[in-house]
């Protein structure tokens, strides 16, 4: 199994450009304010103060780029629909997203976090239809799970797959608190930036059966 050996910030950016090792394969991270970014981003890497944390919602307003065993980037993107942000704020972030999504041609994946407990808002669906419509492969991350049993998650997670067209199996669920789910990640990092080797353990494993 893949394990993040190193993990370093990058740079913010205020919008998409140049940056020191830009080239690299990418995997970006969005979500709704306060839905755990910064927290999945410093358990994944078991560095807790590698991406910062605020209980603050909005907080994050910039780019936030961080390169992972010197392989690949993760980019943190500005969080989403904060009701006290104000609408020239949000323009702002929307227009910064875009510019992203349009202008990275190193962009893998997208991870969409969304809160466990709480159906998605409109502008997760938002989001969600915006990277099916660009063709963008995503995966949901259901995080804070640690918040509700175990025999709950399977219930919390059926508006989550009706709002985002996703199957419960698809679906991480993720706390930043125990570190449910963090390898169930790893694994799926590991197909994203090796595709190729996963399809040929799949069809040696198909041959041997």
């Amino acid at each position: 199994m893949m394990e993040i050996k190193r993990a370093d910030f990058v740079i913010s950016l205020p919008e998409y450009g140049n940056f020191p090792g830009k080239g690299l394969p990418q995997i970006a991270v969005v979500g709704k304010s306060n839905v755990g970014k910064s927290s999945l981003i410093n358990r994944l890497t078991r560095r807790s103060k590698l991406a910062r944390t605020s209980a603050t919602p909005g907080k994050t307003r910039l780019i936030n780029i961080f390169l992972l065993n010197e392989t690949f980037h993760l980019v943190d993107l500005p969080g989403y629909g904060f009701a006290k942000v104000n609408k020239q704020e949000k323009a702002k972030w929307g227009k910064m997203m875009q510019g992203y999504f349009e202008n990275s041609e190193e962009l893998l994946h997208v991870f969409c976090l969304v809160d466990i407990r709480h159906e998605p808002t409109q502008d997760d669906i938002q989001m969600n239809t915006y990277l099916c419509q660009m063709g963008i492969p995503f995966t949901v991350i259901a995080t804070k799970c640690d918040k509700i049993s175990r025999g709950a998650r399977q219930k919390q997670l059926a508006p989550i797959c009706r709002a985002l067209l996703v199957q419960p199996w698809q679906v991480i669920c993720f706390s930043s608190e125990d570190g449910t789910g963090r390898d169930t990640l790893l694994d799926e990092i590991e197909k994203i930036l090796a595709p190729d080797q996963n399809e040929s353990a799949d069809e040696t494993e198909k041959i041997s059966e």
